[in-house]
Parts: C-alpha cells; sequence; structure tokens
C-alpha cells in the first residue's frame, strides 16, 4: 500500500532513538526520549493553504528534525508513520 500526502503534507518515519548515552551508557527504554529526526518517505503537491500559495521544499529522502508531539500517527503494513504539515518541520539535516 502506497501512502500519498494531500496539500502541504509530508510522510515521514521516525528514526531510531539512541540506545546509548554519550558516555557510552545502555539506556533503559524508559530513559530514551522520542526522537525528533526522521526520514520524509511521501511528500504532497503543495497548492493552496489558508490563500496562501504553499511551495514544497522537502524531498522524499530528506532527514529532517520534527516538533516533539506534531502530526498524526498511523500504523500501515505493520510500519508506523507520522503525517504532518510541511510547517512543523524544524530543519533540514544535511
Amino acid at each position: 500500500m502506497n501512502i500519498k500526502p494531500l496539500g502541504d503534507r509530508v510522510v515521514i518515519k521516525m528514526l531510531e532513538a539512541e540506545e546509548t548515552s554519550k558516555g557510552g551508557l545502555l539506556l533503559a527504554g524508559s530513559a530514551k526520549e522520542k526522537p525528533q529526526m526522521a526520514e520524509i518517505v511521501a511528500v504532497g503537491p503543495g497548492g493552496v493553504v489558508d490563500g496562501k500559495e504553499v511551495k514544497m521544499e522537502l524531498k522524499v529522502g530528506d532527514h529532517v528534525l520534527t516538533s516533539k508531539y506534531a502530526g498524526t500517527e498511523v500504523k500501515m503494513d505493520g510500519e508506523e508513520y507520522t503525517i504532518l504539515h510541511q510547517s512543523d518541520v524544524l530543519a533540514i539535516v544535511e
């Protein structure tokens, strides 16, 4: 199954949280923070949102930082994805 976002939305797949601390200690599941880095897996066409033209600046394969609790989580074919507006993406990681 394929997900095709509408308007200025993107579909992201969260990247795994760090398993170890900077000092090399193994983190317990409850000590891990919710990951904020994700990979773009689908991009909407853009268009007019609230009367303003929106140009999509993201592309499939970009690694991005997102707002911590932005978007709607969906599960398809056993995989978890998040659908959110392009404006909820804070930065592209290069």
